[in-house]
């Protein structure tokens, strides 16, 4: 079984919801083991919407988690492990809240996943 290193939760948003995923981004980094990467106000990697990286340890899986199921304001997170397989981690290891979207998993056959 592959090792699970971390884990990366994408906050979805728009130029309607940016300062909502901006508040809840920064409540989880102030309240948890948190990384927060930028708002993202285009398309990156293989996510099909805007959005901002919120990066965190195994130890804190069990907080962040049900902490954003409860405060995620309507926003879609995408979350998925950290194990280094970016292709299986993407698209069969992931979990979503909210509205489940297609992701644009090429990326990772170019860069050899």
């Amino acid at each position: 079984m592959p090792e699970i290193t971390g884990y990366h939760a994408h906050v979805y948003f728009d130029a309607n919801t940016q300062g909502i995923a901006e508040q809840v981004c920064s409540d989880a980094a102030r309240l948890f083991p948190v990384q927060m990467g930028r708002m993202h106000a285009k398309n990156v990697g293989p996510h099909p919407r805007w959005s901002c990286q919120l990066s965190f340890g195994p130890e804190a899986f069990d907080q962040v988690m049900p902490w954003l199921m409860l405060h995620r304001q309507g926003l879609t997170i995408f979350t998925h492990p950290e194990t280094g397989d970016h292709l299986a981690d993407h698209r069969d290891r992931a979990i979503w809240m909210g509205e489940m979207l297609e992701l644009d998993l090429s990326i990772f056959n170019r860069i050899g996943a």
